[in-house]
């Protein structure tokens, strides 16, 4: 759950034309993402810790340091108002080759692995209501995951206005399914005294590699906070409501997901806890014995417009970088009717099916975390650079400087402290990050050859042909 996006011009909920005629026949991404919608689009902290206190804790500080980036990404937003994210900023601030190796990192790890891991938790609790008495199998699970990608990335490509009402449909469902954990912990801890759980909250594991792991887990729960940057360009008034979404969402995000782990320590064992794959499940068998099948089927909606939400963000990342000459001309391509980058939308799905093929969720989240900090750290270094450089640049938005660099001083914790327990997958992730330089050199910025420009040249018409979809109306570069 993260702050998302809102939209000038017609609002999604009025029924317009998702065509914008502004420009006669001109095909470009229209401004259809209202408030609602922004809000809506922003276990394993207590793996790593193995304490209710520091878990507690972490939890809070996890709101805290991503309200902090939300702050800065407000700053960045509206002061590069091109959609892309962190790749338009780092673009901004340290130039094209520092872009496409953020732009090669979301490609091959951060963007699948996101909506792989958001995809097979639905599928996980999904599937548990139909094997109560064990877990469901995995080639099941996966089969369902696969499902879900790839039904949310025809509503992707059908409609803006779809995908969201079911972004907006399926917050609703995580809210709900929250809120009854909440209520249900109240009951438990405040009528009942039910507080054993508690006792001896704070022993547990206190070293700083564990601590950043933990980090990991409870950061990626609150995971798009800095995603309504990716969709800047379909911002409706964004010097208002983008502080506007970060004020409403990050507070909620942080106040909910708190309560909810604390009901979840008031009514679960520390052995159940770590042992279950489905937490909310085994809160349900404790407590509604009789409508158990009620929590899974809710927090496996939630977990759908998860996954919505980041498959519509990611492609808006891919169109981006095609329009600056750092992906194929058909990622920049949207439906000439529909207005959605179906070409973009289709290569996400199917990076993310093949990372179907990992198969221990917090493998994932753990060995693309560094690499995500790193290129936010990048981020918000670009910012202070950009001050330094072009201290005269539109600022809307300006925080106080104790924000990011507090920000970042975070940053290197996550970044750094892992290293000595997982230093391979900080050689990997190191090693294909690098791997995009030779890339770049010989596939971006090398002349092409007569016989590569007629190979793609055709590639691009077939898809425009197969998709119906065509370059959007000239748009302004980063470069320009």
């Amino acid at each position: 759950m993260s702050p998302k996006a809102e939209t000038n011009g017609t609002s999604a909920l009025t029924g317009s034309s998702d065509v914008d005629a502004s420009g006669g026949d001109a095909v470009k991404l229209k401004r259809k993402i209202t408030l609602l919608n922004g809000v809506g689009l922003i276990v394993g902290v207590y793996k790593e810790t193995e304490s209710v206190g520091v878990s507690i804790i972490v939890w809070c500080l996890s709101g805290l340091f991503s309200t902090l980036g939300a702050l800065c990404y407000a700053e960045l937003g509206t002061s590069i108002t091109r959609s892309g994210g962190d790749y338009a900023y780092i673009y901004a601030a340290f130039g094209p080759l520092a872009a496409f190796l953020r732009l090669w990192m979301a490609v091959l790890i951060i963007r699948p692995t996101t909506q792989t891991i958001v995809a097979l938790t639905f599928a996980q609790y999904a599937a548990k209501p139909f094997f109560p008495e064990c877990d469901p199998p995995e080639d099941a699970v996966r089969l369902l995951a696969a499902a879900c990608l790839c039904i949310l990335t025809a509503i992707n490509c059908i409609s803006v206005r779809w995908t969201m009402r079911v972004q907006d449909l399926f917050t609703v469902a995580k809210l709900i399914a929250l809120i009854a954990i909440i209520l249900i912990g109240a009951y438990h801890l405040m009528v009942l005294g039910k507080v054993e759980h508690f006792e001896n909250a704070f022993d547990g594991k206190y070293n700083p590699t564990a601590l950043a792991f933990a980090f990991y887990s409870g950061l990626f729960a609150f995971g798009g906070w800095n995603y309504l940057n990716f969709v800047t360009e379909e911002l409706k008034d964004p010097y208002r409501n983008l502080p506007r979404a970060i004020w409403i969402a990050l507070p909620l995000v942080t106040a909910v997901y708190v309560l909810a782990n604390v009901a979840y320590f008031v009514i679960l064992p520390k052995e159940e806890i770590l042992s279950s794959p489905a937490v909310a499940v085994s809160f349900g068998h404790h407590t509604l014995k009789g409508v158990i099948w009620i929590i899974p089927i809710f927090v496996s909606l939630s977990c759908f417009g998860g996954v919505n939400g980041v498959l519509f963000t990611s492609a808006r990342l891919f169109m981006t970088g095609s329009q600056e000459g750092h992906l194929p001309d058909l990622f920049s391509f949207v439906h000439v009717t529909k207005l959605t980058p179906i070409p973009s939308l289709i290569f996400t799905c199917i990076t993310s099916l093949v990372m179907l093929l990992v198969s221990d969720v917090f493998i994932l989240i753990n060995y693309y975390s560094q690499i995500l900090w790193f290129s936010v750290a990048a981020s918000i270094s670009g910012m202070l650079w950009l001050r330094y450089k072009k201290p005269d640049m539109p600022r809307p938005i300006k925080v106080n400087l104790i924000i990011p660099v507090l920000f970042l001083l975070c940053c290197a914790f996550l970044i750094i402290l892992p290293i000595p327990m997982q230093p391979w997958n900080t050689a990997i992730g190191v090693g294909i990050t690098l791997s995009g330089i030779p890339f770049y050199y010989l596939c971006v910025k090398s002349r092409k050859s007569e016989a590569y420009n007629v190979f793609s040249s055709g590639i691009a018409k077939t898809i425009q042909k197969v998709f119906n979809v065509t370059y959007p109306m000239a748009q302004q570069k980063l470069s320009s």
